[in-house]
C-alpha cells in the first residue's frame, strides 16, 4: 500500500486538512513525476495493488489523463482508491463552475481504480456503468478535492464499487456508484 490518506478532519475548518493534502500530493508528485502509458509486458505479472505500488514507486508512469486534468492518485490499498485534483478556471463549463465531465472523470478513476487494486495478475477490467450525481457546485475558490472510491463487491466477471468526491472541509460535491466488467488480460504480444 502507498501513498497516504488523509480524510478531513471533524472540526477543522479545513485549513489543516488541506495542508496535510498539499503535503501528500507533493510527496507523490516528488516520487513520480513522468506522465505515459505502461507497456503490456510491464504490468501483465502484476496484481492490481502491484501495479499502483509500481506508479507510487515511480517504476511506472502516471496516466496522461492526470496531467491533463490537473489530479494524481494520492492512496491506493486493496479496495480503495483515492485521488486528489486541483480545480481551476481551465476546467469551467460556459456557466463558470467546474464542468461535470471533470468531476466525472475524477470519481470515474477513484471507483474503478478501487475495483482495480483487488485484481488479480492476469485480470483487467473496463468501466461499463458509471452514475454520477453532482450535489454542489465547484469552482477555483476550493484549492483542492479527494475522490474516494470503495470496492463493495468484486467477482469473477463483475465489481462494483461506490464513491464521493469531498473538499478539505468535509463537504461533499458528487458521489457516484460503477459496475466494471473483470476480463482476463490479454497475452504480452
Amino acid at each position: 500500500m502507498h501513498g497516504t490518506m488523509h480524510p478531513p478532519t471533524p472540526n477543522d475548518d479545513g485549513a489543516a486538512t488541506l495542508a496535510r493534502w498539499q503535503a501528500d500530493e507533493a510527496s507523490v508528485r516528488e516520487r513520480n513525476r513522468r506522465y505515459g502509458l505502461s507497456r503490456p509486458e510491464q504490468v501483465a505479472p502484476l496484481s492490481g495493488q502491484q501495479f499502483f505500488d509500481a506508479v507510487f514507486a515511480g517504476e511506472l508512469p502516471l496516466a496522461p489523463i492526470f496531467e491533463t486534468l490537473d489530479f494524481v492518485p494520492i492512496h491506493m490499498a486493496r479496495g480503495v482508491a483515492v485521488f486528489q485534483g486541483r480545480p481551476l478556471a481551465r476546467h469551467y463549463n460556459p456557466m463558470g463552475t467546474v464542468h461535470g465531465g471533470w468531476f466525472a472523470t475524477l470519481l470515474d478513476s477513484a471507483v474503478a481504480c478501487a475495483v482495480h487494486t483487488a485484481l488479480p495478475a492476469g485480470k483487467t477490467y473496463t468501466t461499463v456503468e458509471l452514475k454520477i450525481s453532482l450535489v454542489k457546485a465547484l469552482t477555483a475558490k476550493v484549492p483542492l478535492v479527494r475522490a474516494e472510491g470503495r470496492l463493495i463487491h468484486l467477482g469473477r466477471s463483475l465489481g462494483t464499487a461506490d464513491g464521493r468526491l469531498v473538499g478539505p472541509d468535509g463537504t461533499l460535491y458528487a458521489h457516484a456508484s460503477t459496475t466494471c466488467f473483470v476480463l482476463d488480460r490479454p497475452p504480452s504480444p
